[in-house]
């Protein structure tokens, strides 16, 4: 049996494209949400060209036919714009006048329509509540969600005879114990007999053999893995065949750190790319303190900071690194043009060859704006995704629907990319204590 699908704003907002993932079943747009879109349409960011899509999409089956009436969709289902006909319930009414003619128009076509089933779907919590407490069907937009079975951590623990923990160690490679693991698969192997004898490793590109996983034989950059999770971080991000690396976890388990220096290595040291991009989303933690006066790199300083105190504590430790013996620069990295720091405001139409890049806070990204993002690679770029899922400033995403975890969930098999999830924090013994007790 079809169902009437009706959209609230933020759904289109979120995914432009939305009216076309309901399958064969009837969309029906408000013509209230028409008139919030259109307050966006002038915005020269995500939520503007999100609109201005929108609008387009719409117009286009206009010009098929009558909106009102309803137009065929491609997938088999029928578009409609609807008007909240009559006097609006008294029970519908609040202070927020757009949203209960939007409820209004899902709760007529409940009443109208009884025989086909009709669902209100919002990214609003409490409009969902709402609609629930008025007796309607709803739920959230699932578009771009990921399922929870479908967050990958990049790592798995086996049991599996002695004679595969030898190999590694004696050749450095192995063959598969398993055949459940994927391209760039991170391993710890347990010997069945002897559980403290271990070995750790990683599936290969092409996921036919394991290869161990070594420490690097030098500080990068100063700094030393401290735990399993950074060994098996580092190991992604120094590897140059990855063009992709996800690291998620909670703060202070060194994502940031580990990619910014790893970065640097490969930019100074190897001189494998010719600069190190950082980028992060401009997102404030509670109330913004409103326009910054100065040049656009005062302005930006303080969303930018977090980057500046990582780059300051690599510079500051490979200074005491005594047995370093390459003679890269210290100081002055922007002026040697080796290190640039800008937000992602203007990313978009730009070509980005032979850099390595790294995106910090990506739990604050859309999935389209991650695609956005990894599609600006040009030849030769490596792109670093970093972030906490669980700590998100983005008013419609979760943690199911960020742009982090869907990376994480489509690229999970793809040769090119591999992924890890830190958990054990690293940053002080109080900030490890905060990170799981508050």
């Amino acid at each position: 049996m079809k169902k009437n699908y009706v959209l609230d704003t933020n759904v289109l907002l979120h995914d432009p494209h939305a009216i076309f993932s309901f399958e064969d079943n009837n969309v029906v747009i408000p013509v209230y949400v028409i008139e919030e879109v259109d307050t966006f349409k002038k915005q020269q960011d995500e939520l503007g060209r999100n609109a201005r899509t929108v609008s387009r999409e719409i117009d286009r089956f206009r010009v098929q036919g009558s909106l009102n009436k309803g137009v065929d969709l491609p997938s088999g289902g029928v578009l409609r714009v609807l008007f909240a006909g009559g006097n609006i319930p008294k029970s519908l009414r609040t202070n927020h006048q757009k949203d209960d003619l939007i409820l209004a128009v899902a709760h007529e076509i409940t009443k109208s329509e009884p025989d086909v089933p009709t669902i209100f779907v919002t990214m609003d919590t409490n409009l969902r509540i709402r609609a629930d407490a008025l007796g309607m069907n709803t739920q959230d937009y699932e578009g771009g969600h990921v399922s929870v079975q479908e967050i990958y951590g990049g790592h798995a623990e086996l049991n599996v005879n002695a004679e595969i923990v030898n190999e590694l160690y004696k050749t450095g490679r192995s063959e598969l114990p398993s055949p459940e693991l994927i391209a760039n698969q991170f391993v710890t192997l347990h010997d069945e007999a002897v559980p403290n004898h271990t070995a750790l490793a990683r599936v290969d590109r092409t996921g036919a053999e394991l290869v161990a996983v070594k420490a690097p034989s030098h500080p990068i950059w100063g700094i030393k893995p401290r735990n399993r999770e950074q060994l098996f971080a580092m190991n992604l991000l120094l590897d140059d065949q990855i063009s992709l690396v996800t690291l998620s976890g909670k703060a202070g388990t060194g994502k940031t750190l580990l990619a910014v220096a790893c970065g640097l290595h490969k930019v100074t040291d190897d001189q494998k790319y010719d600069r190190l991009l950082v980028s992060r989303p401009v997102f404030p933690l509670g109330k913004d303190i409103g326009f910054l006066p100065g040049t656009i790199e005062e302005k930006l300083n303080p969303w930018m900071q977090p980057i500046h105190d990582s780059i300051d504590f690599l510079l500051s430790a490979a200074r005491k690194d005594k047995d370093r013996k390459t003679g890269a620069p210290y100081g002055g990295l922007q002026d040697l043009n080796i290190l640039q720091v800008e937000p992602l405001t203007y990313i978009r139409g730009r070509s980005i060859p032979h850099q390595y890049m790294i995106v910090d806070e990506a739990q604050n990204l859309t999935p389209h704006e991650v695609k956005t993002i990894l599609t600006r690679a040009g030849e030769g770029t490596k792109i670093v995704l970093t972030g906490d899922p669980y700590q998100i400033d983005h008013p419609y995403l979760d943690s199911l629907s960020n742009g982090l975890a869907y990376t994480v969930a489509r690229f999970r098999d793809v040769p090119v990319a591999g992924t890890m999830t830190l958990s054990h924090g690293e940053r002080s013994e109080l900030a490890e204590i905060a990170a799981n007790r508050l």
